[in-house]
């Protein structure tokens, strides 16, 4: 499924054969992940897009073939494809851990082709070996709402009342992982949307109430999944002094305009940029042992357009999968 440009619906197409580079491997694509960035590359929300391009970046695939100079994978194998693509190994970023923040980075869906595809490729330095215990669609949204999710987990450092703006994919993802870790958890949705909140009180969360209230006690941080500029002042309304606000998208709309003493006392806002392959590495190996469960709903390839529009008017409960 290819987009032309922003703005057109995806269109089914075939691209000619390309042969392996060195390090690069052929998958078969078994399922992939309808994340939110998906939305913010077909609607034009980031520049420079790649035009035909193939979406998807929760990519979980079966080698198909294996270039000159791949040692960790062979035949047969399932792997996992994330957003991050490519980095260059040798600017001040890579070499110091930081290469989610490499300018010349590449993104799978966006400068490479992605997953909503039968078949795709892949640097196989920046795929993931898959725990055992999950299925091609479930193990989907571990790959971008999972990893995501994780780094932004990390970032809100040791709270212990933690809350969460938009509960969809990643959402759900990282609301086990927390309670696992013994957090207590608030749920902030859209308003009226009490689906949303019933199902983040079924995975554990003390409280779930609509984007517009405070919770019932300070927060000592909060994660924004919601890509909705107008979510973080209210987030810094809902922590207590020395607080964090983690931004976890890669697109949010303009934040309005605020009064200092909202952030005073010591408050942070931080934001979450790709992910490195220590996260992958990191939270592959936590999700087992949680275990995390994903909830998905899954679509054929050809019906890509219509899990992006559900995905866009918060009708997916958990995750959109797209299956070949």
């Amino acid at each position: 499924m290819l987009l032309d440009h922003p703005g057109s619906p995806l269109r089914p197409g075939t691209l000619p054969p390309r042969a392996l580079e060195r390090g690069q491997v052929r998958l078969r694509v078994a399922a992939c992940g309808v994340c939110r960035t998906d939305l913010h590359i077909t609607d034009g929300d980031l520049p420079e897009l790649r035009s035909p391009v193939v979406p998807g970046h929760e990519i979980v695939g079966v080698v198909e073939e294996v270039a000159a100079g791949v040692e960790r994978f062979r035949t047969g194998d399932r792997v996992g494809v994330p957003w991050l693509g490519w980095t260059c190994g040798h600017c001040v970023y890579c070499k110091s851990g930081r290469e989610n923040l490499c300018a010349s980075a590449r993104f799978t869906g966006y400068h490479l082709d992605g997953g909503y595809a039968e078949e795709t490729i892949a640097d196989a330095r920046y795929c993931f070996a898959l725990p055992e215990i999950y299925g091609d669609a479930e193990a989907a949204p571990l790959l971008c709402a999972g990893l995501i999710g994780y780094r932004s987990l990390v970032h809100a450092g040791d709270a212990r009342r933690l809350g969460i703006y938009g509960f969809g994919a990643a959402a759900h993802i990282v609301a086990q992982v927390a309670r696992w870790q013994g957090r207590e958890l608030f749920a902030f949705t859209r308003p009226g949307d009490t689906a949303a909140q019933a199902f983040a009180k079924s995975l554990g969360v003390s409280w779930a109430g609509d984007s517009t209230q405070l919770p019932p006690e300070p927060l000592d941080a909060a994660i924004l999944f919601a890509p909705v500029g107008a979510l973080v002042p209210a987030a810094l309304r809902a922590v207590a002094p020395g607080g964090t606000v983690v931004c976890a998208g890669i697109h949010m709309s303009d934040i309005p305009a605020f009064p200092y003493e909202i952030l005073w006392g010591e408050r942070t806002i931080r934001s979450v940029a790709n992910l490195t392959r220590r996260d992958g590495e990191e939270f592959l190996a936590i999700a087992p042992q949680v275990p995390v469960r994903t909830e998905v709903e899954t679509f054929a390839l050809d019906q890509a357009n219509e899990a992006l529009a559900r995905l866009r008017e918060g009708r997916i409960t958990g995750a959109a999968v797209v299956v070949p």
